[in-house]
Order: C-alpha cells, then sequence, then structure tokens
C-alpha cells in the first residue's frame, strides 16, 4: 500500500475535488448522532442548533458510487480500532459503516442504519467505545438516536457485544469487522460483529417498521472515518493519527452483503464502486481503495 508521497498528495487533492459534489449522506453530520440524543425537531432546528454550537466535522471515507435508485442490502468491513487519551468534551474521533437510503437529494429524507467506533468523552471517559446510531423521518421530523438512548436497536441475547460497550484496545490497537444487512428472512436490519471476520454474532437489529425510506432497502454505504470539533480549536487525530501509509488507519474486507447475509462481492470500477471523499485534505487523507481495503486518517489540527 506504499505510495511515493507525491502520488498520495496528488490522490488527497483529487479526494477533495470528488467530495466537494455532495455528501448528504454523512449521517454523522446530524447532532442527533454526534450527540446521541433523541429528537423530533424539524430538520431547519436541528441544522440551527449545529451551527450555534460552532461545530466543526470532517470525515476521509469512501462513498458507493450509487445513485437514489440503486438498491442495495447491505454492507461489511473489517476496521482497526484505536484509542486517543487526550480528547476533550468537544471532539470525537470515529470509524463506522453508514448504511443509508436518501430520496432524491433531499438531506431532510435520509434514513440511516450506523455502527463503528468512538472515542467520544461524552460517555465520561476517553475510553474506545462501540456504538450503533439510526435515523428516519416521519412527517418532518427527525427521529433516532445512539446505541440504546430510545427504542429503536433491538440488542439480542448473548450477543458478543451491546451498543455503548468499551473496546479494549491490545496493544493500543485491536480489529473487529461489522456487517449490516437487510434479512430475507424477516426484512429487518441486523448487525453482526466479531473480532475473526470468518466467525461474526448477532448483536441485534433495526426493525424495518422504525424506518420509512430505509424500510426497504439502502441506495448508499459508506465506509470511514469521522471528527468532530469546536470551530477555532484543532480537531482531533482520525484513524491513528497518522497520514494513510503502511502504519496508519486501515479499514479491510469491504464488501457488498446480499439478503443471506453472506459477502456477495467487492466493490470494483463503475456504478457499484467507491468514490473517495475528504473534507480537508491537509488535516486528513485517504490511500486508493485496492483489493477490498484502504488507510486513512491523519492528525488533525483543522481549526475550520
Amino acid at each position: 500500500m506504499h505510495l511515493p508521497i507525491f502520488l498520495l498528495v496528488l490522490f488527497m487533492v483529487f479526494s477533495y475535488h470528488v467530495s466537494a459534489v455532495s455528501w448528504l449522506q454523512n449521517p454523522y453530520l446530524w447532532n442527533i448522532i454526534a450527540f446521541g440524543k433523541q429528537s423530533s425537531s424539524n430538520s431547519s432546528l436541528l441544522l440551527a442548533k449545529t451551527s450555534t454550537e460552532s461545530i466543526v466535522d470532517h470525515y476521509a471515507c469512501y462513498d458507493s458510487n450509487t445513485f437514489p435508485e440503486s438498491v442495495l442490502i447491505g454492507g461489511m468491513g473489517t476496521f482497526d480500532v484505536y484509542s486517543f487519551t487526550n480528547l476533550n468534551n468537544n471532539q470525537i474521533s470515529a470509524s463506522a459503516i453508514w448504511v443509508t437510503n436518501e430520496k432524491g437529494h433531499d438531506e431532510s429524507s435520509i434514513n440511516a442504519a450506523v455502527a463503528g467506533w468512538e472515542v467520544n468523552p461524552k460517555y465520561g471517559d476517553n475510553k474506545t467505545h462501540f456504538f450503533t446510531a439510526w435515523r428516519t423521518d416521519d412527517a418532518s421530523k427527525l427521529i433516532g438516536c445512539k446505541n440504546l438512548e430510545c427504542n429503536g436497536f433491538v440488542p439480542v441475547n448473548y450477543a458478543p457485544i451491546t451498543p455503548g460497550d468499551t473496546i479494549e484496545a491490545i496493544g493500543g490497537q485491536t480489529k473487529f469487522t461489522i456487517k449490516i444487512f437487510k434479512s430475507k428472512d424477516d426484512g429487518d436490519w441486523w448487525l453482526h460483529f466479531g473480532y475473526d471476520s470468518q466467525n461474526l454474532s448477532r448483536v441485534g437489529y433495526w426493525p424495518k417498521n422504525i424506518f420509512t425510506n430505509l424500510a426497504d432497502h439502502a441506495n448508499y454505504i459508506t465506509w470511514g472515518g469521522f471528527t468532530r470539533s469546536s470551530a477555532g480549536n484543532g480537531s482531533p487525530p482520525m484513524g491513528n493519527g497518522q497520514w494513510p501509509g503502511e502504519t496508519s488507519a486501515f479499514i479491510r474486507d469491504i464488501k457488498y452483503v446480499n439478503t443471506d447475509g453472506q459477502g456477495d462481492f467487492e466493490p470494483a470500477p463503475g456504478h457499484m464502486g467507491l468514490r473517495a471523499a475528504v473534507t480537508h485534505p491537509k488535516c486528513y487523507g485517504l490511500s486508493p481503495f485496492i483489493n477490498d481495503t484502504f488507510s486513512y486518517g491523519g492528525p488533525g489540527g483543522c481549526t475550520e
């Protein structure tokens, strides 16, 4: 995965221009997920709150190269997991998979099921936590929450992990695999998890009836990293704080998933491929997507 530095710089610049088209399907841009609060506010009030609080969000992700009319059933990936001990109360560093459905290009219509890891002092510590989140729209109202803070995600008995649990990074780093897919048996969106990509177990599910647009299928799937900070203060590290390369954070085993919960195929060039999105290439970056794998991250330090 090693690239000459000038090629990596060119790639990050290219990624920045691709992301300028639109990235409305990134659910972490909503307060409802970043802060873990249930909401029934309309989208304009929610966006106003984000602006008033002077929040800066950044991401370095790969997004399915699909369209509003596309039909996707699920996705999976293996995530390197890291921890940070010096984040303040206004910072978040995370990595996740987003399964979403957006009607047309109307961001207020976005439905999402999300899972990943995050370091977020709002848990009351600087440990790494496994998290889930969901969002739907109902008569112009945004509804949803993080983890088990509202009715929505249904955990199962004997699951290997529960949303909100701490993940102990072995030697400062570990990895786990996440799979989200719409089951052909009940039509619900199931979440599987495991520290061995060949041995995943059920964590729980999002019932199809809590969604509007996502009730039937997804039309975008996203894999990558996210940070949040206060405007004027440096943004936190993403991934493991290193630029994409051999020693940075990786997301591997990236595949679309079918209704049987099986990895169907990995994204390839064309309609079912992936497109890069980086908000600030001076602080974060992405490697090229090669053989179901990419690296991402950066030191942060962005103030806007």
